[in-house]
């Protein structure tokens, strides 16, 4: 089963060749892992997917909160989350076929990015299911080349009684 985990850790070098070592010394693997700046410049989120039972995610989320530049651990695992990937695709678009495939971004509410003589690259984001499903699409077409993000998550927010959001576990 994959399970998201979001780590808040310190914005310093190594932080992340420590994280990954933790996995890698365990034996857990990685199936996506993301960095990026939040809104506080000294601290970074992670976002880690991982394949696993409830046991190893237990035991990887104890090991996660063990780290020193870790601040805060969380597991999104029976909440609702909104989740996305984004990739950068490179695809063959024969002239003759440009229209078949500027409908078939459309449908799947892409962004063409770069347009060439035989190739256009497009950009996708959303879960990872329409991620794969795009890439399956363009496959009779001719792949050339593909990049992506990995998995991106925050919770949902949740409604209160008078409609206004509340984000979760706010007071």
């Amino acid at each position: 089963m994959k399970h998201i985990i979001s780590a808040l850790v310190e914005n310093k070098p190594g932080v992340l060749a420590h994280v990954s070592g933790m996995f890698a010394a365990r034996a857990f693997n990685i199936d996506s892992l993301v960095v990026g700046r939040t809104e506080d410049p000294q601290l970074s989120r992670m976002t880690i997917v991982v394949i696993g039972d409830d046991r190893m995610l237990e035991q990887v989320r104890k090991q996660l909160a063990k780290i020193i530049p870790v601040v805060k651990v969380q597991d999104f695992a029976g909440q609702a989350v909104v989740a996305r990937d984004l990739m950068l695709i490179t695809f063959a678009a024969p002239a003759e076929k440009r229209p078949e495939i500027l409908a078939l971004i459309e449908t799947f509410k892409g962004n063409v990015v770069d347009i060439g003589q035989k190739t256009i690259m497009v950009e996708i984001s959303g879960p990872e299911e329409k991620i794969e499903a795009f890439i399956e699409m363009c496959r009779p077409y001719g792949i050339k080349n593909v990049a992506r993000t990995g998995t991106i998550a925050m919770p949902r927010q949740e409604k209160t009684a008078g409609g206004a959001p509340e984000v979760a576990g706010e007071d």
